[in-house]
């Protein structure tokens, strides 16, 4: 718990500091980069830093954190800290890091707010820190623990047994063990982090859901080709598909991610747009393979049938599921879906169970207007989970 004299100050400095915190973070980012560049090779994501999405995302949690602290003193935004530890131990993060980031944030919040960081304030703050950094450091060795994985020891070579174009911008890649030993444990809805060598020598890596079924050694990732639409396009995802094929290797974690399939008997509702149907596909594969009965919708929004990546899987995947359905909306129809909605994803006059438990993923905009709609329909948001693809710029739901 924060200290009563500290989250006095907190709550009187929050409205500054997060004013501030886009300069801050921007600062943070440019100040530890400099003087740490080794920390781009293989752990930081550099297309996010160049679009602003990182120190979009870290100066979210930050707000996000110290205002739970303030306003429910005891309790922690365990959604927050959830995505988080599981998005670290995916790409490796270790507990001497949060040593190298408090250096660099804190010198940063001084150079940008100056005068108005007393010692007192920078006490305050420093508290802040170290009870996020804690809670995480706790979480995020449970999680390591768990999969089995020694911190700084995150990567396992994978063989490509086998590579499916999807559609023209997506590929899936069938993966096993290159060693031979038994693949990690997965749960439906789980994501791996793959690490490349770029041309010019640095690692970069990017998070993909796993799209198959979590129980045998064999695992599929599927991978959208990403265009920049005048941005720079993916270097990962576009290396990834000009040169990666089958009896190539790659690297991957072991999984994690905190948005899985549960193992009640409540009626599911996957909403999805684009390559967000990938933790889709991957939940469905499972229910089949265990023989499930429960009650099924999937919702999904695309560009045209012909987009839609992994749509043959998803039909054959139904028709195994007793009492699933499925509604497909494209802004581009044709007659490979003929029952499709025409436009964009549209539940107005929906009939979705009221206990239904929703998994959402997609585009960010997407994901707002969707949850939108499925609370106008009578879901309440509390039975809505979502995952988010790269930085987590919706923390405002996450914990709402």
């Amino acid at each position: 718990m924060l200290s009563a004299e500290s989250a006095t100050l907190v709550r009187a400095t929050l409205p500054a500091v997060g004013a501030a915190l886009d300069e801050i973070t921007t600062r943070f980012y440019a100040t530890m980069f400099s003087d740490r560049p080794e920390l781009l090779d293989g752990m930081f994501n550099r297309g996010n830093q160049a679009s602003g999405a990182q120190r979009q995302a870290l100066a979210g949690s930050v707000a996000a954190f110290a205002s739970a602290l303030v306003t429910e003193p005891g309790t922690y935004p365990q959604a927050v800290l959830d995505r988080i530890a599981h998005k670290h131990v995916a790409v490796g993060v270790t507990e001497d890091q949060y040593v190298i980031v408090h250096k660099y944030l804190f010198a940063a919040i001084a150079d940008v707010l100056g005068d108005a960081v007393t010692p007192e304030v920078a006490a305050a703050w420093d508290e802040v820190y170290w009870l996020m950094a804690g809670a995480l450091i706790a979480q995020e060795a449970r999680l390591y623990q768990d999969a089995r994985v020694e911190p700084g020891h995150t990567w396992r070579r994978w063989a490509v047994v086998e590579r499916v174009e999807e559609t023209p911008d997506t590929v899936s890649f069938l993966l096993r063990p290159a060693d031979g030993a038994p693949a990690p444990r997965a749960t439906a809805g789980q994501y791996v982090s793959v690490r490349v060598r770029m041309p010019d020598g640095i690692h970069q890596l990017r998070q993909y859901s796993l799209s198959s079924a979590p129980g045998d050694d064999l695992r599929r990732i599927t991978v959208k080709r990403v265009h920049g639409h005048g941005a720079p396009d993916g270097e990962v995802s576009t290396l990834l598909h000009d040169t990666v094929d089958s009896g190539d290797q790659l690297d991957l974690s072991a999984p994690f991610g905190a948005v899985v399939l549960d193992d009640t008997a409540d009626p599911l509702v996957l909403v999805s747009a684009g390559i967000g149907c990938t933790p889709m596909v991957g939940m469905l594969e499972h229910l089949a393979a265990t023989h499930s009965t429960r009650p099924v919708t999937v919702l999904h929004a695309d560009r045209s049938p012909g987009e839609h990546a992994l749509r043959p899987r998803t039909r054959e995947l139904l028709r195994r599921l007793p009492g699933s359905r499925a509604e497909f909306w494209y802004q581009e129809p044709d007659a490979q879906e003929p029952d499709a909605h025409p436009g964009l994803l549209d539940l107005t006059g929906a009939d979705l169970p009221a206990d239904a438990l929703v998994y959402l993923c997609g585009p960010p905009a997407f994901m707002r207007e969707a949850r939108t709609q499925l609370i106008r329909a009578g879901i309440p948001a509390r039975r809505i989970r979502y995952e988010m693809f790269g930085p987590d710029l919706w923390l405002a739901d996450a914990t709402g």
